[in-house]
């Protein structure tokens, strides 16, 4: 069985050399399949997954250990989960599920060590007459009450 203490500390090596990538999971099965999912800064690209891949396989002896290695980049409709994430994301929709069962789908302006910050416009009844008036929202959204936060892709 491969160690998972051995196998996180060639994958924090090799995310050393290059600072712009993170780790967002990584599992090992019981059938010996590693599997690892990282972002970058600046997007990943398949040069990137070949260069963990190569940190990782590359000091683990197939010899001694029977493992398949899957590293791969976190998809775009994937869940952000790291606080790099949602800085890298700054000025694109996120739809953000919070702890109180609030749904809001708003652009991410700002990311604070704490909180994100979200804007939108709504349509809201004029306080005099009749007809709506466009008004501007904000939301500071902690990121422990953040139940989950994903990218809204649009075309």
């Amino acid at each position: 069985m491969l160690n998972q203490t051995i196998v996180q500390s060639l994958i924090e090596n090799g995310l050393e050399e290059r600072p712009d990538l993170f780790l967002i999971d990584f599992t090992i099965s019981s059938d010996s399949k590693i599997y690892v999912v990282i972002d970058g800064d600046n997007g990943v690209s398949v040069e990137d997954c070949i260069f963990i891949s190569r940190a990782i396989e590359h000091n683990l002896d197939l010899e001694e250990e029977d493992f398949s290695l899957e590293v791969t980049s976190a998809g775009a409709t994937t869940p952000l989960v790291n606080k790099r994430q949602y800085k890298k994301n700054i000025g694109r929709t996120l739809q953000v599920k919070a702890k109180d069962n609030v749904k809001v789908e708003a652009k991410l302006t700002e990311v604070g060590d704490e909180q994100i910050l979200l804007e939108w416009k709504t349509k809201e009844p004029k306080p005099v007459g009749k007809g709506k008036i466009t008004v501007n929202k904000q939301a500071k959204i902690a990121f422990d009450d953040i139940l989950e936060a994903k990218v809204i892709i649009k075309f």
